[in-house]
């Protein structure tokens, strides 16, 4: 691999779940913020919302809500005298990818600036606590909350599948058995190395059932085989989007690809 200081940061990066007390200055929070905004997105349908006091995640000293926002372009629609026709799920889908992008550039510069960070992905599941402490208007919704600090632990990345199982030229292809149990390997081996789910105490239990893997043999791929038997009520999941102004009924099949 070609190795820079961009690439380096991002190659090394991993979540961090110990922070130092130490408040990051606001020009780093800037910072932080106007890489998030630099973004590669055309509708720039995402804000932030930064939290400094309380009490956050793993003891960080601040927290940034990342929200798909469509509340302020429908606002600029107005002033320009226009009727925003889109569907309330096509807006989603388009606010969620520049949330996405957002928080991502977010990490790196982060990154480059020698803090660390932790994605929290129950955001959605606290919209309404969030909508009241964060007083989020109707057209926002909170996709993910994202803490930074400086680190007071060091932890190694995380394995990533072989790259031919995550890039695939020109087509899909068909994965072999050989294929998955190479990623099954990689992904595992390279967990029991880092004795990341022990040391972390972080194994999931059984409801039912003998639990029969031993400690030493838990692993990726049996903590997220666990985990996708999680089944969250996906009725909740909508009331809770239309709760933050999204309405997400039935919608006509076709496909305009209005966006470059």
């Amino acid at each position: 691999m070609i190795s820079n200081p961009v690439i380096d940061a991002m190659m090394k990066r991993a979540s961090l779940r110990a922070y130092r007390d130490e408040m990051p200055s606001d020009e780093v929070i800037e910072t932080v913020a106007r890489a998030g905004q630099q973004a590669p997105f055309a509708f720039q349908c995402c804000s932030m919302i930064l939290k400094r006091s309380g009490k956050h995640p793993w003891g960080a000293p601040i927290n940034f809500i990342i929200c798909a926002d469509t509340h302020r372009m429908r606002l600029i629609a107005e002033k320009r005298g226009k009727e925003i026709r889109m569907n309330d799920l096509t807006l989603l889908l388009f606010a969620m990818q520049d949330a996405a992008y957002m928080a991502q550039n977010m990490v790196i510069a982060a990154e480059s600036l020698g803090m660390g960070s932790c994605y929290i992905g129950s955001a959605p599941f606290q919209a309404r606590k969030l909508i009241e402490s964060c007083q989020l208007p109707k057209g926002v919704f909170p996709l993910v909350m994202l803490v930074m600090g400086y680190p007071a632990e060091e932890k190694p990345p995380r394995p990533r599948y072989p790259l031919r199982f995550s890039l695939f030229e020109d087509v899909y292809p068909e994965l072999s058995d050989a294929d998955i149990d190479e990623a099954m390997q990689r992904m595992d081996e390279g967990y029991l190395a880092q004795d990341y789910y022990r040391g972390n105490n972080n194994r999931i239990r059984l409801e039912e059932g003998e639990d029969t893997v031993p400690d030493g043999e838990y692993s990726w791929t049996e903590h997220i085989s666990r985990k996708m038997q999680w089944e969250p009520d996906q009725a909740s999941m909508l009331s809770k989007l239309r709760a933050c102004g999204f309405d997400l009924g039935d919608v006509e099949a076709g496909d305009t690809s209005p966006r470059e």
